[in-house]
């Protein structure tokens, strides 16, 4: 590999931010960044997804479409960042082909394809982020959940159904709420823990899958079997929770210990050379909590940051001096960037906008005071809160000004809108366009590139 967009170079994490079995030493892939004669590297971390043959297709797309962008540095070189994610499934396609559609014919609603999928098959997407007895546990929650809702079929008694939820949602705590979740001690990152930790499962889940809307119609809804359905569904749904929980608990991990190691490495051996950071979903938050694992703005070699429909914390960079008073978990590491730091959102992506803060609904109802989805909401639903950040819109018309060591939030609603890709997250991933690169390629040059 050289490092051009169709040879980029690879950076392999495990769950603990060390360099994956197999992986290219850190030592070796430094040296042939500073060996190549490149001025400016851009890194790109995925989201969700463990399948390397979806990270292989981003990549590919994304690098071509930077390398053709105008103004592109001449120089450029290209790294793509592997870790462990997670993914949830979209409902089934011939599941999804059987539920109602609107006159439009639209995708059906994001709750009611998440209930089609069956306990199996959110167990078997899952399985592989985990090893050990958590991947058994993972499975064995499956199992339940498809028990569960075949009980409800059968009219099982509400005992024997009960006794299976506690079994579930000890397992669910077991695997999920013990996540080092990097950064969960601050407030706008803790919020699914009060799922995890509810003393009253039932109750919980019921209405998780009433907010998700993934319970069965309340036209249909006959007594307590039928409760149990929106339980189970509601289950399926704390999977999806914890899943969520799991990812930016890793992101962050990985992004603070070891692409932050990465970053120091090179900026020693290389001091000239000039790092782009672009993150999509959790990626963004892996790429952006690799700030806080460098000690000083003089180890870093970042340039620009480049957070595409971030599923993180709005809040992450806020100072606490807002009306809600949220201190970011990255709170003072701006300074770490040399160049502007950049976060595209759009009101499509409804895997940020939607179910994001949705996933904290627990919390939610402790804190009546406040707005949940302004103090839940994630990156990629609004761009950055609690700074002071310049707006723009894509496509960029040529006259915006980037500023060095200052936010700026691209309003991607006219690009990044297709819901089509997917009845779950609607145009989260609909980011491989001319638009998002060059927006990507004007923010590395006002960090330096040419």
């Amino acid at each position: 590999m050289d490092g051009s967009a169709g040879s980029y170079w690879e950076l392999r994490f495990d769950e603990q931010g060390g360099i994956a079995a197999g992986g290219e030493d850190t030592a070796t892939l430094v040296g042939q960044i500073r060996d190549s004669g490149t001025q400016d590297v851009f890194v790109m971390s995925h989201g969700w997804g463990n399948s390397e043959a979806a990270a292989d297709q981003l990549y590919t797309a994304m690098f071509n479409l930077i390398q053709s962008s105008p103004g592109v540095p001449s120089s450029a070189r290209y790294l793509g960042v592997y870790w462990p994610s997670l993914w949830f499934p979209d409902a089934p396609e011939e599941q999804q082909r059987d539920l109602p559609r609107a006159r439009d014919m639209a995708p059906p609603p994001p709750g009611q394809a998440d209930a089609a999928v069956s306990g199996k098959a959110i167990a078997k997407s899952l399985a592989g982020g985990f090893s050990g007895s958590d991947r058994d546990d993972v499975k064995r929650m499956g199992k339940l959940v498809d028990q569960g809702l075949k009980g409800v079929a059968a009219g099982e008694s509400p005992a024997v159904q009960q006794q299976r939820l506690d079994e579930f949602h000890g397992l669910l705590g077991k695997v999920f709420a013990t996540t080092p979740a990097q950064g969960a001690t601050t407030e706008e990152d803790a919020g699914e823990t009060a799922l995890f930790t509810t003393d009253d499962p039932r109750d919980a889940y019921e209405k998780l899958s009433v907010v998700m809307g993934s319970a069965p119609p309340e036209s249909d809804v006959q007594g307590i079997g039928d409760f149990f359905g929106k339980v189970w569904n509601g289950a399926k749904d704390a999977l999806r929770v914890g899943s969520y929980y799991q990812m930016k608990g890793r992101a962050g991990d990985i992004g603070r210990s070891g692409l932050a190691s990465f970053l120091v490495a090179l900026q020693t051996s290389a001091p000239t050379v000039r790092v782009h950071l672009i993150g999509h979903s959790f990626g963004a938050r892996l790429v952006a909590f690799s700030l806080a694992g460098i000690a000083s703005p003089e180890q870093s070699p970042v340039a620009s940051l480049n957070l595409v429909q971030g599923a993180f914390s709005h809040w992450s960079f806020s100072d606490g001096s807002t009306d809600i008073g949220i201190q970011g978990a990255l709170s003072g590491f701006q300074n770490r960037v040399k160049g502007p730091l950049c976060a595209t959102y759009s009101t499509a992506d409804w895997a940020v906008g939607n179910w994001y803060p949705k996933a904290s609904f627990l919390s939610q109802q402790d804190n009546q005071d406040s707005d949940g989805a302004d103090r839940w909401g994630g990156m990629g639903s609004d761009g950055y809160r609690g700074v002071t950040a310049h707006d723009f819109s894509l496509p960029l018309n040529g006259q915006e000004v980037f500023v060095a060591g200052e936010f700026h939030r691209a309003d991607g609603n006219f690009v990044i809108s297709d819901t089509s890709q997917s009845s779950f997250a609607g145009a989260h991933s609909d980011i491989q366009k001319p638009e998002v690169a060059a927006f990507i390629v004007a923010a590395a040059r006002a960090g330096g590139g040419r």
